[in-house]
């Protein structure tokens, strides 16, 4: 059964200026700025001032789920360029020493489980990482890097072949929040 219409609005903060260009929209904030295109989806968004409109006149089920995402989506760019995300990674090692380290565009994570070959994982868009002693902090504005990057970090040390319960070395996320860290 179709519903005859789905409709979500989002209410735009002051301190953010979103541009519409058709399905193309540009969220600017005080953190900085995020681009996303929406042409692929089936359905309408149009904006009425600090308002935004998404909507889909009689939806199948998938328009009507594509709603609410693109609806999280946009609230999430908002909220990325007025607060930024930040993840926090725990490292923790029972016999060899792990060090991490940020180099470019990549992080390099060297003597885990005694390797001798350090693992590199790359940093996805505009994302800073930072290795404080024990914590790696990544943040950014777009959440998508973000925890893109986290969970490229923490599935690059996980621990095969062995015992789970008896190795349990490595980077784990252990907070996420919205904000400087």
């Amino acid at each position: 059964m179709r519903l005859p219409e789905i409709s979500k609005t989002i209410q735009v903060p002051d301190n953010v200026d979103l541009k519409m260009d058709g399905k193309k929209i540009n969220v600017k904030g005080s953190k900085g700025s995020l681009t996303r295109d929406f042409t692929f989806a089936p359905i309408a968004i149009e904006g009425e001032g600090k308002n935004i409109r998404i909507w889909a006149k009689w939806p199948r089920k998938k328009e009507a789920a594509l709603v609410g995402t693109i609806c999280s989506h946009i609230n999430n760019m908002i909220t990325g360029v007025t607060k930024g995300y930040v993840y926090k990674l725990k490292i923790v090692f029972s016999h060899f020493p792990i060090t991490v380290k940020v180099q470019d565009k990549s992080v390099l994570i060297e003597n885990f489980t005694g390797e001798r070959r350090a693992r590199r994982i790359r940093i996805i868009g505009e994302v800073k990482v930072k290795v404080e002693a024990e914590d790696i902090i990544v943040e950014g504005v777009n959440l998508e890097d973000v925890s893109q990057t986290a969970a490229n970090i923490e599935q690059a040390s996980r621990v095969r072949r062995k015992d789970p319960r008896v190795f349990l070395d490595g980077l784990y996320v252990y907070e996420k929040n919205e904000g400087v860290a």
